[in-house]
């Protein structure tokens, strides 16, 4: 026998997020299949688009995914997880304090952002103090940019690069430090206030060796483009000493 329930989301916050849970229960010993995704579920731009599904056995995330619904189902954005991030309360939160790990690493700190937009003030101005910090910072931004980098002396160690291919490069990717100690997440949000703020989003960690490895060829393969890749520069423009970047 199975049971629908339809939420109906929360007031001024637009449910971005792509999780789906299945919850198996076999003699009182529950387990959880978590599925989550960068990208729609909706059959027509599932022919346009390129995303990335993870699904996970994970217990612990799986409860982060059932207390995740069981908030959304009493409109509680404030509620705390273990693994996931989650907007408007969390994410980036999450974003900035991995940043920060990079930033005490100076010269040793990477990043790695893939996302269709940055506009965020706030990790804007954080990254530009990673750079600054000698993080070696890598984007790949599809749209909109809002981040000048390759600026001597504030984003001179930032690089961005856009693709735009046969199709919409959509997958949102984090990626904090490098080897070993690579934190790595894929996520429903860009790098904008819209979803840092106003959206309900989730962001999900990369345990697995072997997924952590296909995920970090596929943004080799994407940094090695040498047809449809675009590198943005500074160049020919002049700021006030003053100015913020």
């Amino acid at each position: 026998m199975y049971k629908r329930q339809i939420v109906y989301g929360l007031e001024n916050y637009k449910v971005h997020s792509k999780v789906c849970l299945i919850t198996k229960n076999v003699g009182g010993e529950v387990s959880y299949i978590t599925q989550i995704g960068t990208g729609n579920y909706n059959e027509k731009t599932a022919k346009q688009y390129t995303d990335f599904s993870f699904i996970t056995k994970n217990h612990e995330i799986g409860e982060d995914a059932t207390n995740f619904f069981s908030n959304i189902s009493i409109s509680n954005l404030d509620g705390e997880y273990k693994h996931l991030w989650v907007a408007p309360h969390s994410m980036k939160n999450h974003i900035l304090s991995y940043i920060d790990e990079e930033i005490e690493k100076g010269g040793d700190g990477e990043i790695f952002m893939k996302v269709n937009s940055v506009t965020d003030r706030e990790i804007i101005d954080k990254l530009r103090d990673a750079s600054m910090a000698g993080v070696k910072v890598t984007m790949l931004v599809r749209g909109i940019c809002c981040l000048l980098p390759q600026i001597p002396g504030v984003t001179e160690n930032i690089k961005v690069y856009s693709i735009v291919g046969r199709y919409l490069e959509h997958s949102r990717i984090y990626s904090f430090g490098k080897g070993e100690e690579q934190k790595l997440f894929i996520a429903s949000a860009d790098i904008m206030t819209r979803n840092m703020d106003k959206r309900v989003e989730v962001g999900c960690p990369i345990y697995s060796r072997r997924v952590k490895d296909a995920i970090n060829h596929y943004i080799k393969i994407c940094l090695s483009d040498t047809v449809k890749a675009r590198a943005v520069s500074y160049t020919h423009l002049t700021l006030p000493t003053n100015s913020r970047v």
